[in-house]
């Protein structure tokens, strides 16, 4: 019997029963492996598939970043850019589908169905820039898996952590960035089961505790244009304190708006989101009403989330990679590029949750004529726990050797991109020959 935190009202354990019933099995597992090191083009067509000056400002803006370096159209062209550009998170969520061979057929056969019905959330992951999203980029991607490795949870018993590699690349053929991301795959019924995050209360707030927040959200200001050189850093020196929330259904659906979230699953509405459904039938479970939704739904129905072990609804973990990219964004001012970001959520991020953001310069070097820092990151809960942390790299001005060039793109993945651009190119081509 799951802890009674988390039973949910009578009428809804038929409907949950059927849907914890998937399993993590050793045979998925093992046809899991069977994708490892096979890229293929995207196919999905995501929300925003332009980079526009306003899917630009609106994916900031559902992040809670309002950096006019994203936000104003005006602002931009006063920058080193000589444009607005894009919140670098944002590379991995423009998508137009890409032209490409098909996955091999034996390999597709046999992964058919793979995970079906098991849980499947993000729990971090890193992003390698190698230059700007500009308005107008129309962003293409090619993906595959990285590794799978089996562990234990606490959360959820036996889980797998499955890394996946995104390269996003512009309709240039140029390289955005690569993506790569860190999801835990569990069983709904095992993680509801253990009920390990079930003592957790609902967040309550004073007036004194949203003086401590306004007051840091009141001292929160980007850089700029004022330039932060390299010279002028040191180890050990700390950021400007950054808060985020609390946590409500609000912000999620602003984040959301900004364009997250659509694929590969899908948030659909009438005749679509019935067409949806046929397709993906185990990601829809009834609510309380009988009506078929997505299990999706876990970051704004509290139900559906102690369904599967939670006390109540929680964000997204790409939310808070966009609220560390806004921090380090903040510190690093306007000619600063930031090359490199990491981050591992540790812990749910609760409906009412305030997350307070710290860090610290943690190294400071010369490399290829780039004058580079890396800082450490982390956020903490209003119950003083963490729950995320993360690293970063950030290629500052010099007082000698001026503004940051952008890093070069390794040899082999210009070649892999180029090869696979060239072969959308070909496959277009064709499609318009009579």
């Amino acid at each position: 019997m799951p802890a009674e935190s988390l039973q949910v009202a009578p009428e809804l354990e038929a409907e949950f029963a059927e849907a914890l019933k998937y399993q993590l099995t050793d045979e998925d597992l093992e046809r899991a492996r069977v994708l490892l090191g096979v890229d293929t083009a995207s196919r999905y067509r995501e929300l925003n598939s332009v980079a526009s000056p306003d899917a630009i400002r609106n994916w900031a803006l559902g992040a809670g970043d309002p950096n006019p370096l994203y936000t104003d159209e005006d602002y931009g062209p006063t920058t080193r850019w000589g444009t607005q550009i894009g919140h670098g998170t944002m590379a991995g969520h423009v998508k137009t589908p890409m032209l490409g061979d098909p996955m091999p057929k034996e390999i597709r056969d046999r992964t058919e169905g793979l995970f079906r019905g098991v849980h499947v959330f993000v729990s971090g992951g890193s992003w390698d820039w190698y230059r700007p999203l500009r308005p107008g980029d129309r962003i293409f991607s090619f993906a595959g898996e990285e590794s799978i490795d089996v562990k234990k949870s606490e959360f959820a018993g036996r889980s797998a952590v499955q890394v996946r590699r995104d390269v996003a690349l512009n309709h240039h053929g140029e390289v955005v960035g690569v993506y790569r991301i860190l999801r835990i795959l569990t069983e709904r019924k095992e993680s509801r089961s253990r009920g390990k995050y079930a003592a957790i209360e609902p967040a309550h707030y004073t007036d004194e505790d949203y003086e401590r927040i306004d007051a840091i959200y009141a001292a929160e200001q980007p850089r700029g244009a004022e330039k932060r050189y390299w010279e002028d850093v040191n180890v050990g020196d700390t950021l400007q304190p950054m808060v985020k929330g609390p946590l409500t259904v609000t912000e999620v659906i602003a984040f959301h708006a900004g364009g997250y979230g659509f694929v590969p699953y899908g948030l659909r509405a009438g005749r679509v989101g019935y067409e949806n459904r046929k397709r993906i039938a185990p990601f829809y479970v009834k609510n309380e009403n009988g009506i078929w939704d997505v299990a999706q739904r876990l970051h704004w129905d509290s139900q559906w989330a102690k369904a599967i072990g939670n006390p109540m609804a929680y964000d997204y973990g790409v939310m808070r990679q966009c609220w560390f990219y806004h921090q380090v964004s903040d510190w690093a001012g306007d000619d600063a590029f930031i090359e490199k970001m990491s981050d591992s959520i540790r812990k749910f991020n609760y409906m009412g949750d305030t997350q307070f953001l710290s860090g610290e310069v943690t190294a400071k070097r010369e490399e290829d004529g780039r004058y580079l820092v890396d800082l450490s990151l982390r956020m903490v809960n209003q119950r003083d726990t963490e729950t995320a942390y993360a690293t970063a790299t950030v290629s500052l001005p010099s007082k000698t050797a001026g503004l940051p060039p952008l890093p070069n793109t390794p040899i082999d993945l210009q070649r892999q991109t180029a090869a696979m651009f060239a072969r959308h190119n070909e496959l277009k081509a064709q499609r318009r020959t009579p």
